[in-house]
Order: structure tokens, then sequence, then C-alpha cells
């Protein structure tokens, strides 16, 4: 062979070896994009044998399932019919550096007006499981939500035994008066807001309500299967327990993140959360139905909903002639515990934990560059001048606050008037780190429950990591807050009842294995530390998910800068974006 061949014959080799190595290598999972259209218009719905126009999207009531793929891109077009400003949130998406499509209005974006439509444009990034979306303006989302279903890349499997089925089951409360007309009273007044008439399963309130045993919720299932139940709540203002009489739920995920199972007869789910569960059903027909119910959770002292909704756990049967007589099977009920169980509440809580495994990691931060320490709970404004309220007194106004800072909305979008530096008049990046007056959070309260109010911001640098401990207060009564982050996940690593102590509590925090998630329950009269590092550029909005709250100003706002690197950037805003 002559010498010139020898490199050429080399290089083939080469070639080759590189063909046969990439050839064996698994195939890029690449997202493929997907489109959907949500048209908000106005439907008659009938419930309670109580019919009202509402909002909706695509005429449905929960609205239309969105189902993705971990690594698809989503175009999302939202076209508004309806007379209300809407703007729609994608409870859980990271949103990685694609602020413009988170949707609270007036955060990240002005809201879609009468007539107006806006592209909501997103790459799901490393998530997988259920989420959900809803409207994220006033109180349209008692009536604006549907499930958002993450698949994980083709032929990537769960880390559990494949089920046989799933199902989404969203929680939610149905209102037979119109609810913005509800919100509206209640500002005005400074009251409590009139609560709901009703919780639902999937839109439908179950045999426990009057006029309801025709609008019930039915899960028919076959002996010996494996069922995973999506679990959604997207009650406006009700955390709930929720129980399927004698069967056993195996929590596998909880809001998008794999955790390590454990079984339960009874689980606690706030609005905003999600929880995936296996449910195994009889291995053979059981000769009997059984109701899955929930109820409120509720520590606070203003009413509530105290209610019950069903829907029914079927078995298919194994011949016609029992199928005619399944009416006649005995029906059994769960027991759920007492409305104020905080203790239960901290107990499931406490059992959840992330899987850190090589597969699913728990990049907890272990070092911390910033670390704050907020007050969540209710206060008062006074009374406008020669009006009388319907507060705690006459001469106050129900409110909440966070750090004693109850949040003014603005009239404009805060990312957007961060990008285009024109953020004088719509916020100011002073929001406090700790509370200014320091006072006993969960003993007897203060005399003064008055709040400041405001439009004020953390500001962060890029990949700043952050322990942030949320203390509940006792002003105006102890009570339970589920705090939604929106752009980051994080690490619950500690929680406890009292007043968080600095010096001792965070020797017992769990900086191994805590659980993942995006809306955490701050314990009625005690405190939960989390931390997440933050590493996406934006404004981000956090608030109460009970909606009275939120009403009230229990909310604040991170703003994350943007990093050195390209990869590291807001992406600038969309064409269509609405404007104010």
């Amino acid at each position: 062979m002559s010498a010139s061949l020898l490199p050429l014959q080399a290089s083939l080799g080469v070639l080759l070896f590189t063909c046969l190595a990439f050839c064996l290598l698994p195939e890029p999972a690449l997202g493929i994009t997907r489109h959907y259209q949500l048209k908000i218009n106005l439907q008659n719905v009938t419930r309670l044998c109580h019919t009202k126009s509402m909002v909706t999207a695509n005429g449905q009531f929960p609205g239309p399932r969105i189902v993705a793929r971990e690594g698809d891109n989503l175009l999302i077009r939202v076209v508004n019919h309806v007379q209300n400003n809407i703007s729609i949130h994608w409870h859980g998406i990271r949103q990685l550096r694609s602020g413009w499509a988170d949707g609270p209005a007036y955060i990240t974006q002005c809201p879609i007006q009468t007539g107006q439509s806006y592209v909501y444009n997103y790459t799901i990034v490393g998530q997988r499981g259920t989420l959900w979306w809803h409207a994220h303006i006033s109180w349209l989302r008692s009536t604006l939500y549907g499930p958002l279903i993450i698949l994980p890349k083709r032929g990537v499997p769960y880390p559990f035994a494949k089920p046989y089925k799933e199902i989404p089951i969203i929680f939610g409360e149905w209102f037979n008066a119109d609810t913005e007309a509800i919100i509206n009273q209640a500002l005005q007044t400074g009251g409590g807001p009139n609560v709901s008439d009703a919780y639902t399963l999937n839109g439908l309130p179950g045999p426990l309500y009057n006029c309801s045993a025709k609008d019930t919720f039915k899960l028919k299932v076959k002996p010996g299967k494996t069922y995973l139940l999506r679990l959604i709540n997207a009650a406006l203002n009700d955390e709930l327990f929720f129980s399927i009489a004698n069967h056993t739920l195996k929590i596998v995920e909880v809001d998008a993140v794999y955790v390590k199972p454990f079984d339960t007869e009874i689980l606690l789910i706030t609005p905003g959360q999600t929880t995936n569960v296996l449910l195994q059903t009889k291995p053979d027909f059981p000769n009997a139905t059984f109701l899955m119910t929930a109820r409120p959770y509720a520590t606070g002292q203003g009413t509530f909903d105290n209610s019950t909704v069903a829907g029914i756990l079927e078995y298919e049967s194994p011949s016609n002639s029992i199928q005619s007589s399944i009416k006649k099977l005995p029906l059994f009920k769960p027991t759920l515990p007492a409305l104020n169980d905080t203790a239960f509440a901290a107990t499931f809580s406490s059992k959840l934990r992330s899987l850190a495994n090589a597969q699913f990691p728990a990049n907890v931060p272990q070092n911390v560059d910033k670390k704050f320490f907020f007050t969540v709970g209710l206060g008062t404004n006074p009374c406008p001048k020669n009006q009388t309220c319907q507060g705690p007194s006459n001469t106050t106004m129900f409110s909440a606050s966070v750090n004693n800072v109850s949040f003014t909305m603005p009239t404009t979008a805060i990312l957007q008037s961060h990008f285009f530096g024109q953020s004088n008049g719509v916020y100011t990046p002073d929001f406090p780190t700790t509370p200014i007056v320091p006072f006993n959070y969960t003993g007897n309260p203060p005399n003064n429950t008055m709040v400041s109010n405001g439009t004020k911001l953390v500001v962060l640098p890029y990949n700043t990591s952050v322990e942030l401990v949320l203390q509940d207060t006792s002003i105006l009564g102890a009570e339970s807050h589920p705090l939604h982050l929106h752009g980051f996940n994080f690490y619950v690593v500690g929680q406890g009842f009292g007043n968080y102590d600095p010096n001792k509590d965070p020797a017992m925090f769990n900086l191994v294995d805590p659980v993942e998630r995006n809306t955490v329950g701050v314990p009625s009269g005690g405190w939960v530390a989390i931390r997440f590092l933050a590493d996406n550029p934006g404004v981000w909005f956090m608030h109460c998910h009970l909606e009275v709250h939120t009403s009230w100003g229990l909310k604040m706002a991170w703003l994350v800068l943007d990093g050195k690197l390209p990869n590291q950037k807001l992406l600038p805003p969309p064409a269509d974006l609405p404007k104010c």
C-alpha cells in the first residue's frame, strides 16, 4: 500500500468509527411546537339548579386540557371575546427567560383587552408532570382554568410502574353569584367577600349538594388496575382534604416534581398545588361503590364554605346483571380530618421528599448568598373619609401584607417598565428584607394593625442563592397561607410552629432531599423556610393563592437582573405584547 493512501485510510477509519459511535447514541429527544387556541367567551352554565352566564375558555368549564411533552414549545393564542380584561398564567411553568408569557396582569403583561389577542410563547425546559393554567386577573380564575399536563420525553418512563390510565381531577369552587361583583363589593365595603356555594370535582358539585345528583363526577375503574390521578386544586379560597373511601393513594409527584412515593388515605392540597397519586384498584369486583370527597382545611377566623364535594368511584361490573343493579350496591364514605386539623397538615407535608437520585437530583443551594425573613398575614387599612366600612371595625377595611407592605397593583406592567428602563413612578426597588417593626409574631398581636401600601420589589443579581423564611402572624388571627412563587421552583428545607428562631431552627433544615415545589402552605401559627437559585431573569410575582388575600395585598415581586452571558438575559418582548 502506498504511503499516500495511509492518511486517507486512517481518515476513513476515524469517520467510520465516529459514524458508528454516533449511531449508537440515543436519538436526541427534540421537542415539537404545539399550537393551542383559547377563545375567552361567555357561556351559560347550570349548577345547583342555578344558571349563570360566566367567562369560559372555548365554552368549557373547566377549560380545555393542554398537553405537551418536556422540551416542547407551546404557542397558545388567547382571544378575548368578553368585556373583562383577561390574562392567563401557566401555573408552575418556569418560563426560563420568557417572562413575557408568565401572565399575571400588570406584573409581566398588560391584560388582553376586549377584542384583542395575545400569543403565549414558551418552551418547557426540564419539567414534566401535572401543572395547570388559570386567569390571573381579579377573581376570573373562579371559572377560567384547566389542566396543563406535561408528559416525559418520548422513551423516558415514569419512575414508577406505568399506570393503566391517567385521569385529571381538578377541584374548583362554584358561586351562584358573579365573582367579579363579589370581590368588587368586598373591596368597596372593606369586609370579607361572600363565600362559594359549592366545591366542584371536574366542574361538578356531586350528590351531597341540593339538586346535584346528576352533576356528579364518576370515576369508572376496572379491578386490579393502577390509575394515575392528576389532582389540581383550582379552588379560589380554600385548601382541601381529599380521600377515597376504602382505598389507599400513593403520592408520587407534587407540583410537577417526582417525590419519594408514600401511601396515605388522606391528602391535603392547597390552591395552586398539584399532586399525582397512584390508585390501585381492588383485585376483584367489590360489590360496592365508593365516595371520593374533599372539604376545606380552614384555619382563619373568617367565614368559609363549610361543605363537601363528592364524586363516585365505580367499578366496572363483570356482568350486565350486576351493572343493572349498581344503584343498590352499598356506598362507602371516607372520613376526613377536622376542619382545622393543623397537626395533620404539618405531618402530611413533612412526609414529602424529593427523589434526590442520579436521574432526578435535588439541587438544594447549600450555601446562601442572601437571607430574607417575610411576615405574612392580615391587617387593616383605614376606612375612606365619610364612609362606614365592614372590616374588623366600622372604621377599618381588611387588608393583607408581606412585611407590613400591602402591594399596590400598578397600572402598567412592571416587567415592561423594567425592560425599557421606565420604572420611575411604577415601582421602587426597596422592599424590606425583614419586618421593619419586629414583634411577637404568633403571640398577642400588636394594638396597631395598620399596614403600609406600595409597589415595592426585591432586586436580586443573577444566580443569587436565596433563603426565605415565611412567618405567619396572629394579627386578626393565625391562618395558613399557600404562597406561590412564579418563575421558580424552590426547596422546602424547614417548617415549624411558633416564631422562627434563626439560632436554633436552621440546624434542623433538610438540605439533602427536601421537597421541591412552586406553592407551599405557610403553617397556621408557624413558619416555613425555602431555598432557590435566582437563575431566571425577569420580574416574578409571589403571592398568597387564597384569592381573597391576594386581593387584599398579600403579594410582592422579585426582580432578577440579567446575567453577563447571552443565555442569561431576558429575551425581548414579542410584537403582540398587550398595551395598557
